[in-house]
């Protein structure tokens, strides 16, 4: 077993029996539950938009190529500057670059799991470059010295009453303090942030092909703020974000909204198309856009687990699903948790390491019915958990197992022959352990076969 899939079943099993986190993540999914829900009633035919979005995200993904062709030539015409990062390190070394060139030492961020991705506040803050998340739950965490628990709501694991008192702790302001108060005392700090700031950075929720333009997609408006008042822009985001054209951004950007938070539309939408024009007042002076492949192109030469690609980074899978919802985000060790992370990890991070967060489902199918792009994801979980097992990367006793399983299954008589106190003997002998010790393994009596005889010789 590997040391990865040893801590993820220990950080599981001291997660899932940790009723104070658990109490946490219900409440505030449960929150997130209500509110799609309501989000929902919006669409006269919600799975008609569902359907429209997964058609257009496929057609992407089939011609990606061309889509990024397209994408670049309107986003350079428009003044900006596109970078290609093949690696994480690559991405950071260009970042690092820029930094030197306009000899930075200030960054305001907004969200980004992108970033999150290549651990970029970590390489900032090496290079002496003060780096700030300007999102209040990325604040929350980066505060704290933790990490982000959930694609859209980084601070998911932490109650009202935790965010108090890390600011009691950090800034002496009274205790229990309540959101309105926190929300209004960060936005003070960070306003002179903003106006300071030497770069901005942020992602991109989509990249728009036919405007060779970001779109971007908030609800504090720090964003608008990241990429406009700094002089320097740096947007960084994976190259699968691509969407063909602005007319496509009314069915996104609403289905991302009601996916993510619940909400009709997100407060604040913005599309930026490069640098501030001549006749502009306001906005950057230079723009720059780093597109990263870091793993990508590895889930895309993979057939069918490409589809993952469409995934729009809108959460809705990580909220109805039972393992997440039981071991956290942290238990993963990756930046993308939940089912779309369990898909797309083992293939960006490396199958053999971590291949066994594709076995760490229920296959309940939840997350394939909530997605709103229609991403099969309890069906690539299987996908990979095929490729993991023929690529020779599982327990050889997993494998005897199933060996054993499958001969059994294609005979029954195999079934029928043995008396009750042999099976148990196997059971007993076979899953304990894997059964685990909270659990009772239930005791054999009687076939299924031989009940359903004896009730229809009873009738």
């Amino acid at each position: 077993m590997s040391e990865l899939k040893q801590k993820f079943l220990l950080d599981s099993e001291a997660k899932a029996f940790d009723l104070e986190h658990r109490k946490k993540l219900k409440f505030n999914i449960g929150r997130y539950d209500s509110a799609v829900l309501n989000g929902k009633k919006q669409y006269i035919n919600l799975e008609l938009a569902k359907e429209r979005a997964a058609r257009i995200k496929r057609n992407v993904i089939n011609n990606m190529e061309s889509f990024l062709t397209e994408f670049e030539s309107n986003f350079l015409k428009n003044g900006g500057k596109i970078i290609w990062a093949e690696t994480a390190e690559e991405a950071v070394r260009e970042v690092l670059n820029l930094m030197r060139k306009y000899d930075a030492r200030t960054v305001v961020k907004s969200k980004s799991m992108v970033t999150e991705e290549i651990e970029l506040n970590k390489y900032l803050s090496a290079y002496g470059v003060e780096s700030l998340e300007t999102d209040l739950g990325e604040y929350i965490v980066q505060l704290d010295g933790d990490r982000p628990y959930h694609i859209v709501t980084p601070a998911m694991h932490k109650s009202k009453e935790d965010v108090a008192e890390l600011f009691h702790n950090k800034f002496n302001i009274k205790p229990n303090s309540t959101p309105e108060e926190i929300t209004l005392f960060v936005r003070k700090l960070l306003r002179d942030k903003f106006i300071k700031a030497d770069i901005g950075i942020t992602g991109a929720n989509f990249l728009v092909a036919d405007v060779g333009g970001i779109a971007l997609t908030e609800n504090e408006g720090n964003g608008v703020l990241t990429m406009s008042m700094p002089k320097i822009h740096i947007a960084i985001t994976g190259y699968e974000k691509i969407i063909p054209s602005i007319k496509d951004l009314d069915l996104f950007w609403s289905l991302l909204s009601t996916y993510g938070t619940g909400q009709k539309i997100t407060v604040y939408n913005s599309l930026i198309t490069g640098p501030r024009k001549p006749n502009e007042k306001n906005g950057p002076d230079e723009m720059y856009l780093i597109l990263i492949d870091n793993g990508r192109s590895k889930v895309l030469e993979k057939d069918p687990q490409k589809e993952a690609m469409a995934c729009i980074r809108c959460g809705a899978c990580l909220n109805v699903c039972p393992i997440y919802k039981n071991i956290g985000g942290h238990t993963y060790e990756t930046v993308y948790s939940g089912p779309i992370g369990s898909v797309i990890s083992p293939f960006m991070k490396g199958l053999e390491e971590y291949n066994h967060l594709s076995f760490a489902c229920t296959l309940c199918g939840k997350c394939t019915w909530e997605c709103p792009v229609k991403i099969p994801l309890h069906k690539l979980l299987l996908y990979n958990r095929r490729d993991a097992v023929a690529a020779g990367y599982t327990e050889k006793s997993f494998s005897y197992i199933m060996k054993a399983y499958k001969l059994v299954m294609n005979h029954r008589w195999i079934i029928e022959s043995l008396p009750p106190s042999v099976k148990n003997y196997g059971i007993q002998s076979t899953f304990k352990n894997l059964w685990g010790p909270r659990r009772e393994l239930p005791v054999f009596e009687k076939s299924f076969y031989s009940r359903w005889k004896e009730q229809e010789k009873g009738k």
